[in-house]
């Protein structure tokens, strides 16, 4: 016990040292999380912590290859394991990093999870068999890549989901690794108990500086590598029964809400038509924000769930018939509070509850806009409308942008909260008067809770941009749609004045 002490001392300490330098180093990159759209944090807060976790993690597991020790002989006897580990985190840690500096496309993501998927199935990180209650086991024969894979990419994308909230994540994962210790410990795997106590101390190092108000986010670079830790893990021999079976019911009750919670957002996402992979505000955290909750004591909320279910998690690795009840007595209540409060059921039965927000908002932000721009007598109040429609909608700006030019903008209203930061933004273009004769076009953009502009809010902004076009037809504007097929100038100069416009 004195080994996995140790381990989580040498993490935790790793981790409170190294979080503040990885903040420093995000911040004066640029790797910064934004206020807006499916975030819910009002400041801009830097990302890449699981920078820290990951050196946290691996600093007493690499100390163990140059101490004589019991526990230090069996990790070094399975050091196979050891590397598949380090590989196919460093292979996570390494695509999330990347996302949160650059941003990376959810094809290339999914791919590269895979690829660590297999990483982990070479290293030794099986899926055999399966063994269900009371029918024995299932064996997966040449289906046991695939299961194995799929699995690991689905706790991956599980943990990631669920880091919306401050201290959100961090927290889940250190119970599913607290239960995966107890099993591991229960069923004598070192190997297993060791990197639970190592992954324990690195997140209670970084929730020093991650809980509300957090001050730095783990970032797709700590949910994809915890993610991966705890998908492997539970594959190394913790939860083994038998040398080719493995129950996978302890890890998925551990793990509950943030699988269920990925689950209802495929299906929900499939309901409204949208990529699987796309984001959106409506994840568990986002609907007790809707309904009241605090952040913080959302956060607790979840928390709470996830200690009953680590109980739950232990009550069917002890294997025995009343606690095997209870447990699943305990992981259904659970379960059924959690869709109940989310909301879950009332979204798949009745799809159209699934209120567009975004085009809500621009609805709203039209009703006065047709009226308006009929009064106006100059260009300069046809862009004050525009500006007026960006504020009411609360989108980030609209731009007016000369079709075929290749030097941006002509002009641009941005919404006084707009920092210039264009990272997550999603564009909708609109032509001003008829396709065929228009010659400049109308940029929205903003930060959605679906990632994609939806069909409604398209045909909305359109509208606008008709009356746009009339406005600017009836005060005979260089800017209006003309019947002729004029060359589009690369360059033009705006004859609004310097007051009125926001130019780059």
């Amino acid at each position: 016990m004195r080994t996995y002490v140790t381990a989580f001392i040498i993490a935790a300490i790793v981790s409170l040292v190294l979080t503040p330098l990885v903040r420093r180093f995000a911040l004066r990159i640029g790797a910064v999380s934004t206020p807006g759209g499916r975030h819910v944090h009002e400041n801009t807060v830097p990302r890449l912590g699981g920078i820290a976790i990951f050196l946290a993690l691996i600093t007493p597991m690499i100390s163990l290859f140059f101490v004589e020790s019991d526990v230090a002989l069996i990790i070094r006897d399975q050091r196979n394991q050891v590397w598949g580990l380090l590989l196919g985190g460093g292979l996570m840690g390494l695509v999330g990093f990347v996302d949160d500096t650059r941003g990376l496309r959810a094809l290339y993501k999914l791919n590269l999870q895979l690829v660590a998927g297999v990483i982990a199935f070479g290293f030794g990180f099986h899926i055999d068999a399966v063994r269900i209650p009371g029918l024995g086991d299932l064996q997966m024969g040449v289906f046991a890549l695939p299961v194995t894979v799929i699995w690991i990419t689905g706790i991956v994308n599980a943990v990631n989901l669920i880091d919306g909230l401050d201290g959100l994540a961090g927290g889940v994962v250190f119970f599913a690794a607290l239960t995966n210790f107890v099993v591991a410990r229960i069923s004598g795997s070192v190997f297993v108990a060791l990197f639970m106590a190592a992954t324990m101390g690195a997140l209670f190092g970084f929730l020093f500086f991650n809980f509300n108000p957090a001050r730095i986010f783990m970032g797709d670079s700590g949910s994809y590598f915890l993610g991966y830790v705890l998908a492997t893990t539970s594959l190394a021999g913790s939860l083994q029964k038998e040398s080719t079976a493995v129950a996978l019911l302890v890890p998925v009750v551990a793990l509950g809400i943030p699988i269920t919670d990925t689950l209802f957002a495929m299906v929900r996402r499939f309901v409204e038509k949208r990529p699987i992979f796309s984001s959106d505000r409506g994840h568990i955290h986002h609907k007790l924000l809707d309904l009241g909750l605090t952040h913080r004591r959302s956060v607790l909320m979840i928390h709470g769930m996830s200690i009953v279910l680590m109980l739950a998690a232990i009550g069917l690795a002890l294997g025995r018939s009343w606690e095997i009840g209870l447990a699943i007595l305990a992981a259904s209540a659970v379960l059924v509070a959690l869709i109940r409060f989310a909301g879950y059921a009332e979204a798949i039965v009745h799809p159209r509850a699934l209120r567009d927000r975004d085009a809500e908002r621009v609805k709203f932000a039209l009703l006065e806009a047709p009226v308006e721009l009929a009064e106006v007598e100059s260009e300069p109040e046809v862009w004050n409308v525009l500006e007026s429609v960006v504020h009411r909608a609360n989108l980030h700006y609209v731009e007016l942008v000369a079709r075929g030019a290749k030097n941006g903008h002509v002009l641009r209203r941005a919404h006084p909260t707009f920092t210039g930061e264009e990272r997550d933004l999603i564009i909708s273009r609109h032509h001003i008067g008829p396709e065929r004769s228009a010659r400049y076009d109308l940029t929205f953009a903003w930060q959605s809770d679906k990632g994609s502009v939806s069909p409604k809010s398209e045909v909305l902004l359109q509208l606008l941009s008709d009356f746009v076009a009339q406005s600017l037809v009836r005060l005979g504007s260089r800017f209006a749609p003309s019947e002729e097929k004029e060359a589009t100038p690369e360059t033009e100069q705006s004859p609004v004045t310097s007051a009125a416009v926001h130019a780059k």
